[in-house]
């Protein structure tokens, strides 16, 4: 595949679906949180509800890890995603299921 091509698989190009955003913020960090708390969350919704749109075929990657005991507006990726029943993985979980290369043990 060509840069593009890579670039073009991995890009989502879509609008975010109101009501999955609302359900990702009110099931997942909580149903009143104040404008203080909106700015903690800040974008976190918006990728998990891409993620929730399609179970099956959707994966959200993220940096983070789990830290379940935190609420609110504290709430880490993984844990909201695991609370929802989005898949989740890490950028090392990425590379591993695209079977990811540099083959530069084969040039030594």
């Amino acid at each position: 595949m060509s840069d593009h091509e890579n670039k073009v698989a991995l890009e989502l190009e879509e609008e975010a679906d109101v009501a999955f955003l609302r359900r990702v913020i009110e099931g997942g960090y909580a149903i009143d949180l104040d404008d203080e708390e909106v700015e903690i969350v800040g974008r976190d919704p918006f990728l998990i509800a891409y993620g929730l749109r399609d179970l099956e075929e959707r994966c959200v990657v993220t940096a983070e890890v789990s830290r379940p005991g935190r609420a609110r507006a504290n709430r880490h990726i993984p844990d909201v995603c695991d609370q929802l029943g989005v898949q989740w993985m890490d950028g090392f979980g990425l590379i591993r299921s695209l079977n990811f290369s540099t083959s530069w043990r084969a040039h030594l």
